[in-house]
C-alpha cells in the first residue's frame, strides 16, 4: 500500500481548483497510490465535500473510486512561548466525521476556520495537542515538514531544539515525524532524539499532478487504526520505505538570500557569518545547517532500526526532460497517461518496470531517464530561501559554482 498522507484541497490558498475529491482520486489512481489524506477538515466546504463524496468503509478509512482515504488536516499554529515567536505546521489525524466535528468546534475559539483550508491558530500547539487527546484517544498528531524554516517544530526561524521543549509531558503521544521535501530520512538519522520516531514522507501537493512526490510504502493495505499503530511501533515489518523527493529540489535545502540571488552551503554561510556576502542582511537558514546545528553523528555515520527509503524523481518530469518541453504540456500529460495504462501505475514503472519493457513501448531517452534516476546519476543544484532546486537528467552543464566564490 503506498499513502501519500499529507495535501491540500482546492480551498488552501495557492492550491490548484483541480484539488477535489474525484480528481485526487483519478491522479491516486494513475500513480498506484492506494491511501491519501483527506486534508483540510477543518474548513466547512471543504467538510461538505469530504461528506458527499466519501464512503465509509469502516475502522476509520473512507473511499472514493476504489481510493482510500483517512481523514486529516494540517493546521498553523502561532504562538509565542517564552518570549520568542513560534510558528508550527502540525498534521492532525481522526478516525470518524464525529471526531472532526468536536476537533472543529474546539479549533474554532482560536481562528477562522473558512479563511484557509490550512487554518491558522492563535494555539499553542502543547495546548492543542492536551485538548485533542482529551476529544479522543483515537487522535493522533504529526509535525509537519520538521525542518522548513519558518513553519515547523525544528524550524530555524521559529521552531524548537528540542522535542521536548515543544510537547513536555505529552511527548511520548507523538510517535512520527514528517521529513519534509528539503530533508531525507538520512538528513535525520543525524540526531539520536530522532531514532525513536516513525519517519514520514509525504507530498504536501497543491495540485494533482503532484501527489506522490513523496510517499510512504507499507507492506499490505491498513485501516487508520492499523496505520496509527505502525507509526507509534516504527513497524519494520508493515512499513517497508518512503519514497523521497530529492531534498536539494526543496525550497529550503542550502541557505541563501533570494532577493540577491544568493545561494550557500552552510559551511560557506558560516564562513560569511550568516550573512548574505551582497547586502549583508542575515542569510535564511536552510535544512541541512539547520541539521547540522543540532546533530550528534557524522554525515553516513550507521544507524540502527532505521525505515529505508528511495529516492525518485516523478515520471512527468522524466518525460518532460526526456521530450525536452514543459511538464505541464499536452504532449507530456498524453505520453503519462498512455504509459500509465500500458503498465499498470506511475509507481509501477518508477519502481520495478525492467528499463528494457520500457524502451520498447517508449522514446529511447524515457527508458534512460529512468535508468539514470534509479541510479541516482543526476546533476543538481540546491534549493534556497524559498527557491526550488534542480534536479536535471539529462543536461550536460554542471552545477554553477557556489555563490560566495564570487565575491
Amino acid at each position: 500500500m503506498i499513502a501519500d498522507l499529507h495535501i491540500h484541497s482546492r480551498y488552501s490558498r495557492a492550491t490548484s481548483k483541480e484539488m477535489i475529491i474525484p480528481k485526487i482520486a483519478e491522479y491516486a489512481r494513475l500513480k498506484g497510490i492506494s491511501m491519501v489524506g483527506s486534508a483540510d477538515f477543518t474548513h466547512p466546504e471543504w467538510l461538505k465535500e469530504l461528506k458527499r463524496n466519501l464512503v465509509d468503509i469502516g475502522n476509520g478509512v473512507f473511499e472514493h473510486n476504489g481510493v482510500k482515504f483517512v481523514l486529516n488536516v494540517e493546521v498553523n499554529n502561532i504562538y509565542t512561548r517564552k518570549g520568542k515567536l513560534r510558528r508550527l505546521h502540525n498534521i492532525i489525524f481522526a478516525p470518524d466525521f464525529k471526531t472532526v466535528e468536536q476537533i472543529n468546534t474546539y479549533l474554532g475559539r482560536y481562528g477562522k476556520l473558512a479563511s484557509d483550508g490550512r487554518p491558522i491558530l492563535s494555539l499553542d500547539t502543547y495546548d492543542m495537542l492536551k485538548a485533542l487527546l482529551d476529544i479522543s484517544s483515537d487522535i493522533f498528531l504529526v509535525p509537519a515538514h520538521i525542518w522548513t524554516p519558518w513553519f515547523s517544530l525544528f524550524g530555524s526561524n521559529s521552531g524548537f531544539d528540542t522535542i521536548r521543549d515543544c510537547f513536555d509531558d505529552l511527548s511520548e503521544h507523538v510517535y512520527a515525524m514528517e521529513t519534509g521535501l528539503s530533508s531525507d530520512p538520512s538528513m535525520n538519522w543525524r540526531l539520536s532524539c530522532l531514532d525513536s520516531y516513525t519517519l514520514m514522507s509525504n507530498s504536501d501537493a497543491h495540485s494533482p499532478s503532484r501527489l506522490g512526490r513523496e510517499a510512504n510504502v507499507f507492506k499490505n493495505d491498513l485501516n487508520f487504526f492499523q496505520l496509527r499503530d505502525a507509526l507509534k511501533k516504527k513497524d519494520r515489518d508493515s512499513f517497508l520505505y518512503t519514497i523521497e523527493f530529492y531534498p536539494e529540489e526543496g525550497k529550503y535545502h542550502y541557505d541563501g538570500h533570494r532577493k540577491c540571488d544568493v545561494r550557500l552551503s552552510p559551511s560557506e554561510a558560516r564562513f560569511n557569518n550568516n550573512l548574505c556576502p551582497v547586502c549583508s542582511k542575515n542569510l535564511t537558514i536552510g535544512v541541512l545547517h539547520r541539521i547540522e546545528s543540532l546533530s550528534d553523528r557524522d554525515e553516513g555515520e550507521e544507524v540502527e532500526n532505521t525505515i529505508p527509503f528511495k529516492k525518485l524523481i516523478p515520471l512527468e518530469e522524466i518525460i518532460a526532460e526526456a521530450m525536452n518541453c514543459g511538464r505541464d504540456t499536452v504532449g507530456v500529460k498524453n505520453e503519462y497517461r498512455r504509459l500509465c495504462k500500458i503498465f499498470g501505475s506511475e509507481f509501477e514503472i518508477l519502481l520495478n518496470t525492467p528499463v528494457d519493457e520500457i524502451r520498447n513501448n517508449a522514446q529511447e531517452r524515457i527508458a534512460e531517464g529512468v535508468d539514470k534516476v534509479r541510479r541516482g546519476d543526476l546533476i543538481i543544484n540546491p534549493g534556497y530561501d524559498g527557491e526550488f532546486g534542480t534536479v536535471r537528467i539529462f543536461s550536460e552543464d554542471k552545477p554553477k559554482e557556489s555563490q560566495l566564490g564570487l565575491f
